[in-house]
């Protein structure tokens, strides 16, 4: 029997698009969910997730609170409990909320705090990310070495991003490793490096404060791609993840190991299952980029689990 092992993941700053959130909008419950977390970080989310432009959404402060809020609005309106849950980055925090590890509003303040905290770190210096797709990879880590770069986000199936201030990327756009495409990223910053050293430090000193609980579901840690059972621990993960690389590559190792069969990725949704079905190709994926795609999740689950009762009845 091939047990149904459901992840929900949700997805990392760069994700989000102008006016993703047009459409969930007219879905019961979310836009009064969306306005009382407006409230607690004090930012128009329906108005950042609908009618902001590019720029103003890629500002940290903004985009990291914008893409919890729409993945645990996304959450509450599936209704489907997964077996596993993570995030890539900022998704972590909405993956905690899911696990039961902290509160929605606790994710939002801190979401709100590591925004600004990463936004104000950023602009100390001119920093940026930089995806690095294909090459040998360690062709591509040496290259990244040899710039002075920082590898940010190791998130498999051929890709590395590059982290370190502009005149670093400069240079290495000019030197590229040999069969590798480099795509600059929509963030403002160097994140996951030392360059955010200050806002770790930030969130040191507010989340000892914080309501947290064991997690209710298996929860994975972009550090090292462990299932992490204490709720304080995966806290702590939270806060030092901010300057240290996100190791999704270890989540998919984690998630093969776990007998992972399909994973759903929250708004705004296709990165994080694009890089599954590189990976993981057997594993069943479904993006919620609108609500449209609700029903087709929940037809997903309810099939594969209708197909285990059917062979336990066998």
């Amino acid at each position: 029997m091939v047990e149904c092992v459901l992840v929900i993941a949700a997805p990392g700053q760069g994700a989000q698009t102008p006016g993703f959130l047009n459409a969930w909008l007219e879905v019961p419950g979310v836009a009064d969910r969306l306005a009382w977390w407006s409230a607690v970080t004090g930012l128009d989310l329906i108005r950042y997730g609908t009618t902001a432009d590019a720029d103003e959404i890629r500002d940290t402060a903004v985009a990291q609170p914008l893409l919890v809020a729409a993945a645990l609005a996304a959450y509450e309106a599936l209704g489907i409990t997964p077996d596993v849950t993570t995030g890539h980055s900022v998704g972590e925090l909405a993956a905690a909320a899911i696990a039961g590890v902290i509160s929605p509003e606790s994710a939002m303040v801190l979401v709100r705090e590591r925004g600004r905290a990463m936004a104000e770190a950023a602009a100390v210096t001119e920093t940026g990310m930089t995806a690095v797709l294909g090459g040998d990879a360690e062709e591509v880590l040496a290259a990244i070495e040899k710039h002075g770069l920082t590898p940010a986000n190791a998130n498999g199936a051929g890709q590395v991003v590059a982290a370190g201030t502009k005149e670093q990327l400069a240079a290495f756009a000019e030197e590229p490793p040999a069969g590798a495409r480099l795509r600059p990223l929509s963030v403002a910053g160097a994140f996951h490096t030392h360059h955010m050293a200050p806002a770790v430090d930030t969130l040191r000193r507010i989340t000892p404060g914080m309501p947290v609980a064991a997690p209710v579901t298996r929860l994975l840690s972009n550090r090292d791609g462990a299932v992490v059972d204490h709720g304080p621990d995966f806290v702590a993960r939270l806060v030092e993840q901010v300057s240290a690389p996100v190791r999704w590559d270890s989540c998919m190792a984690t998630m093969a190991d776990l007998g992972v069969t399909a994973i759903i990725e929250l708004p705004p949704a296709g990165t994080l299952v694009g890089l599954v079905r590189r990976a993981l190709p057997g594993v069943e994926r479904v993006a919620l980029k609108t609500p449209d795609d609700l029903d087709k999740a929940r037809a997903l689950i309810e099939e594969t689990r209708a197909g285990d009762d059917t062979l336990e009845n066998a």
